[in-house]
């Protein structure tokens, strides 16, 4: 009996998660596009926290290809392509000053442009692990069929992204402040 309530304790917890993900996306992405002061000590600990996750994922990324291959050249190319996307994101980026401080508003359509491809990864995840979940007879790794490199370079597309965007919001709060 007490199996039967933790199996149903955990297809609760996935169906729940399944139904929130939408909200999550939508309300990720009305807080990601509103207008925010440049603060220059939390752009710091957002671009200083985001290099230590880019080297990180770097590394983990290295020691995968051992396994999978393409692995470390996929993530390091979503990494710089994520950076050109930061660099393009800090373009379009509409900044306002007053006499306290700078204010800065995301671009709307790049923000939703890396919220629907962390989606459309997720989503694709989902379906290739389903339909690859076979690989495993033809003698293929149901693991290198998924999908990891791929996935992997979604997720570098992300971190290029930010960590290029808050190095930049930090520049500018900094020269702005003195």
């Amino acid at each position: 009996m007490p199996l039967l309530i933790a199996l149903a304790v955990i297809v609760a917890a996935f169906v729940f998660a399944v139904v929130m993900l939408p909200f999550a996306l939508f309300f990720r992405y009305r807080y990601e596009t509103r207008r925010r002061r440049a603060r220059v000590w939390v752009a710091t600990i957002n671009a200083v926290s985001l290099a230590i996750s880019a080297t990180i994922f770097l590394i983990s990324a290295a020691v995968t290809t051992r396994w999978v291959p393409y692995t470390f050249s996929c993530a390091a190319l979503g990494l710089a392509c994520g950076a050109l996307l930061g660099l393009l994101g800090l373009v379009l980026t509409r900044w306002e000053r007053d006499a306290v401080s700078l204010f800065y508003t995301p671009s709307r359509l790049l923000v939703l442009a890396i919220t629907l491809l962390v989606t459309s990864r997720i989503a694709y995840g989902f379906w290739r692990g389903w339909h690859t979940w076979r690989a495993a007879q033809d003698g293929t790794s149901w693991i290198a069929a998924i999908g990891i490199p791929g996935s992997l370079a979604a997720g570098a597309v992300v971190i290029g992204y930010y960590l290029v965007y808050w190095a930049g919001v930090r520049s500018r709060a900094a020269r702005y402040r003195t």
